[in-house]
């Protein structure tokens, strides 16, 4: 179980340090975690220092390791991070780009065992057809599917995902979705995800951590704890209906904006 303590993080700007978040405080619960909150909530800030990639105050535990002071080499093992950003041009193949996501658990040789690995995420994901073509062909939606399996193949402790449905059709976000709930539930993985669509969040995490505007978290808990219309109009500024289903599975329609229109105009 992933536990953030103390957490703060500053950008510094030519206005001087904005601060990100502040001394917060988060536990992870064990399978698909979704954080939820409006963009400047720092969603992908919080991501990027826990794996490492910025700096900041507070300390990171899983397992009853400290891994904010992990060497690199021991941190990457344990944990895959997918950003938001991609690469457009690759002379790869399919199959070799999501190869490159065993990078640390290759030898000299490509075995058997690493091919199967491989082979079985792009099933998985259903872009197994598109394994000999060359990544730069594809579309940005199976581009970011090829960099999801690179993610998945090594099949790490935590994994850490920052939007990864966008630019996918409504079927394959479906489907990525069910994905990373099997993998969670079956391989043992603990996952966290960025995600903007609440109605994906409520249908397929286990645990959802909702941030607000100033980096606060504002609650925490399983979806239907979590998702109320009170939350969306204090957080997201809407104003919604909310409906569950015959699982008690939360949906959300939203209606209008609580911002006074002279404020936009």
């Amino acid at each position: 179980m992933l536990k953030v303590e103390n957490f703060s993080f500053s950008y510094n700007s030519t206005k001087g340090m904005h601060p990100v978040f502040k001394e917060l405080d988060i536990t992870f619960s064990n399978g698909l975690n979704a954080m939820l909150g409006p963009n400047g909530a720092g969603k992908s800030t919080l991501l990027k220092c826990i794996f490492g990639l910025l700096r900041c105050n507070g300390s990171a535990f899983f397992g009853g390791r400290d891994i904010t002071r992990m060497k690199t080499n021991d941190k990457t093992k344990l944990m895959s991070y997918l950003p938001q950003m991609d690469i457009e041009m690759s002379s790869l193949t399919v199959l070799e780009m999501v190869l490159l996501g065993r990078l640390p658990e290759l030898g000299q040789r490509v075995s058997d065992e690493d091919l199967k690995n491989v082979m079985d995420t792009l099933n998985a994901l259903n872009i197994a057809g598109l394994a000999s073509r060359s990544f730069s062909e594809l579309s940005g939606g199976q581009k970011k599917l090829v960099f999801i399996a690179q993610t998945l193949v090594r099949e790490p402790e935590i994994i850490l995902l920052d939007e990864p449905v966008n630019s996918l059709d409504l079927q394959k976000q479906l489907e990525l979705c069910l994905l990373l709930r099997h993998i969670a539930e079956h391989k043992d993985i603990e996952i966290i995800v960025v995600l903007h669509d609440i109605n994906l969040a409520a249908r397929f995490a286990d645990h959802i951590i909702v941030l607000d505007e100033k980096g606060r978290m504002y609650s925490s808990g399983t979806p239907h704890e979590v998702i109320s219309k009170k939350m969306l109009r204090e957080v997201y500024g809407v104003e919604a209906s909310l409906s569950h289903d015959e699982n008690g599975i939360p949906s959300i329609s939203p209606i209008r904006s609580i911002r006074d229109s002279s404020v936009i105009a």
